[in-house]
């Protein structure tokens, strides 16, 4: 479990992140989405102890990240794949970083076949990697301690198609072995295809987060078709429910389909469909919830211009 309350980061006077709070609960992933200088950086490094909060707490796991016990072997971090040594090899990098955790040597090879490192690109300096070979190396790094936690900033940058699905896959399987996830991500499709949960932060603050289904058809409407279309609109109406009717006699509705489901059932209507309208997906959903809040400032920019 992750548990954000509260999160606030201030510098001077320019307030990066305000109030944040969420959780993500083990066997899920989360998708935390926003815009450049959103403040999802600023949030993510707070939870892993490398920015002081000005106020509110995040804990990992019932803990802040900086009591954990040899942190590696329960959370894995993927904050910034250029922050490698360059003149190390993939395998001395994997290395050293199972001599520090304790972990069993054995496991570093497992790791780099893993994530697609294997043999010459073990042999190679980190220096002369593809971004998207420092991603699969960073994703190798966050795995190697056998961490239930994951939290991953931007992981799929510099990745092919065939990373992306072989990334979305492993997240998947991470997840349903019970493992916590928190990625951060721009490719907006990809957080839709693997993440359980959305959390969008623009302007420093949270504007929304819940289930995917929920929040998609939440935005996108309910499209539901009954027996008797008569009988199914007084049945909406009754319960309050706005709708409107589409071209093949289907109704729309600004609702969820939990709440459509419901109020067909209590006045006995038989339905013949039932499902999320087609609102455009998390893409439309994220560019209508932080359309003109503003970007908070990134924390890198506010520490410089606070000097």
């Amino acid at each position: 479990m992750i548990e954000v309350k509260g999160l606030t980061k201030r510098y001077r006077d320019v307030t990066a992140v305000a109030d944040v709070t969420f959780t993500c609960a083990p066997g899920t992933v989360t998708g935390f989405l926003g815009p450049n200088g959103a403040g999802k950086s600023t949030t993510m490094r707070m939870i892993c102890g490398l920015t002081p909060p000005t106020a509110g707490s995040a804990t990992v796991k019932g803990v802040p990240y900086r009591r954990i016990a040899n942190p590696g072997r329960h959370v894995g971090v993927l904050l910034d794949a250029a922050a490698q040594h360059s003149g190390r090899t993939g395998r001395e990098t994997l290395a050293l970083t199972a001599r520090v955790l304790g972990v069993d040597a054995a496991r570093v090879d497992r790791m780099l076949e893993l994530v697609g490192l294997a043999d010459k690109a073990a042999r190679r300096r980190v220096g002369g990697y593809s971004l998207g070979m420092r991603q699969r190396l960073g994703i190798a790094q966050a795995l190697i301690g056998d961490p239930s936690v994951l939290i991953l900033d931007e992981p799929a940058n510099g990745l092919d198609p065939e990373g992306i699905y072989w990334m979305r896959t492993l997240l998947r399987d991470f997840a349903a072995r019970g493992g916590t996830v928190l990625l951060s991500s721009h490719l907006l499709r990809e957080v839709e295809a693997v993440a359980d949960r959305f959390v969008v932060i623009a302007g420093g603050r949270i504007v929304a987060e819940g289930a995917k289904e929920d929040l998609l058809s939440r935005h996108g409407g309910t499209r539901v078709r009954g027996e008797d279309p008569a009988a199914l609109g007084a049945a909406l109406t009754a319960a309050g429910l706005a709708f409107r009717t589409a071209e093949d006699g289907a109704f729309l509705v600004d609702a969820a389909a939990g709440d459509v489901g419901r109020a067909a059932a209590r006045a006995g209507v038989a339905l013949l469909e039932l499902r999320r309208a087609d609102g455009g997906g998390l893409e439309e959903l994220f560019l209508s919830l932080t359309a003109g809040t503003g970007a908070a400032a990134s924390a890198p920019a506010v520490e410089e211009a606070a000097r």
